[in-house]
């Protein structure tokens, strides 16, 4: 739960502005132990799947309690090398969820599949496992559960409904490395687990970076030869792939940073505890909705995503800025409805609940080392609006418990 706080006291602070993202703090903290970690690879010579490349995956199997990491270019290869592993391609179908990001479909393209989008549950913004079921064919090869925002997704019925059939269940835990469904941590709970190292993820690099996880060896070896043009021994090559190897100089800033992920991950718990505290306290549930841990979860929050209803939206956001106050909208459209998509055919409403999110959500700052004061400024600047606008927003849909 959130640490108490004096409210009256964090009040008192004075606050000019609070960013979405500030990775300037963070890096103050890191940055000796950084720029040594740094040196050591320009010292070693070793710049691609060096030694700090093969620490990192161990690292990361371990914290993920899986067997096996493969470390990548970006989390978006990390989808494409798990579709590649499980040899997906022209006449097949992957279920995804339409209220993502943009790379969990567009890796099914790349290989000349076909995305079939499925709707979200309200509450946790994840896929709808009932709505999958209804969408599975014969033609169905794999599907990619997104754990959306730090939250893991239903995974024990998901893996209940692929179980026995041809179906690979592939993990897209981009924003939520961490996350734990009863005690069971994202990356072995499908047949591979696809992380993000993007400067903005909860464990972020300098740059891109990605990692394949999984407990299975043969897939392990497959994506191993995949991310380097399919080669071994040198300029041999079994499988055509890709070059998607994870440098040193991203590995060794990731190994500086993971031994301290679980204590920014409770920094974030807390200001997700502290956010709802203080909604709560300003009597908002009738006008906008907060979010909520689901039951038998680890939430790691890597956004904390409010709703607010009624077409309120943008004009909150506005004024927000006018405080400068940083949000964001994730994701102002649902995948089926993108211009590149429209060949499936898909009308806007066809999926009611993402096409619900994308008109009411808005992403607050939760970064780790945001500020119970900075919370104060921006909960009471979002106050302000409700009370000003009480008539438009009202009534909104209470937050699910």
């Amino acid at each position: 739960m959130a640490q108490v706080i004096n409210i009256s006291q964090a009040r008192w602070e004075p606050i000019q502005q609070v960013p979405l993202l500030d990775l300037k703090r963070q890096y103050t903290e890191l940055c000796d132990e950084m720029a040594a970690a740094l040196r050591s690879v320009s010292d070693s010579g070793m710049f691609v799947l060096g030694p700090e490349v093969k620490k990192l995956e161990q690292s990361l199997a371990d914290y993920c309690q899986v067997e096996h990491a493969v470390g990548c270019a970006s989390g978006s290869d990390a989808l494409l090398l798990a579709l590649m592993a499980c040899d997906i391609g022209p006449g097949d179908e992957v279920i995804v969820p339409s209220f993502t990001f943009f790379a969990t479909a567009s890796a099914v393209t790349r290989l000349g599949a076909t995305p079939v989008f499925a709707d979200i549950e309200p509450t946790s913004f994840n896929i709808d496992p009932s709505h999958v079921e209804r969408l599975i064919t014969d033609r169905t090869r794999a599907v990619i559960p997104v754990n959306l925002f730090g939250q893991m997704a239903e995974m024990q019925i998901l893996n209940d409904l692929v179980q026995g059939r041809d179906i690979a269940l592939i993990e897209d835990s981009a924003q939520a490395v961490g996350a734990e469904l009863g005690n069971r941590r994202t990356g072995g709970w499908g047949d591979m687990c696809a992380l993000s190292f993007y400067p903005t993820k909860n464990l972020g690099g300098a740059g891109d970076g990605g990692m394949v996880m999984t407990n299975n060896a043969e897939y392990a070896e497959k994506l191993r030869l995949l991310r380097g043009h399919g080669m071994e021994p040198r300029y041999y090559h079994s499988l055509i792939g890709i070059n998607s190897r994870l440098d040193s100089y991203q590995a060794a800033v990731l190994n500086v940073k993971l031994p301290r992920l679980d204590d920014w991950t409770a920094l974030r718990q807390q200001n997700a505890d502290r956010y709802t505290e203080l909604f709560r306290d300003s009597e908002l549930d009738e006008m906008i909705g907060w979010p909520a841990t689901l039951p038998n979860r680890r939430h790691v929050w890597n956004q904390y995503v409010v709703r607010v209803p009624n077409g309120q939206r943008d004009r909150m956001r506005k004024e927000l800025a006018d405080a400068k106050i940083g949000s964001e909208i994730y994701y102002p459209l649902g995948l089926h409805e993108q211009e590149c998509f429209q060949y499936l055919g898909y009308a806007p409403e066809s999926l009611p609940e993402t096409y619900r999110a994308t008109r009411e959500v808005m992403a607050l700052p939760i970064f780790p080392e945001l500020t119970a004061a900075e919370q104060v400024y921006v909960v009471d600047k979002i106050k302000a609006f409700c009370e000003t606008n009480h008539e438009l927003l009202a009534p909104a849909r209470k937050r699910a418990a």
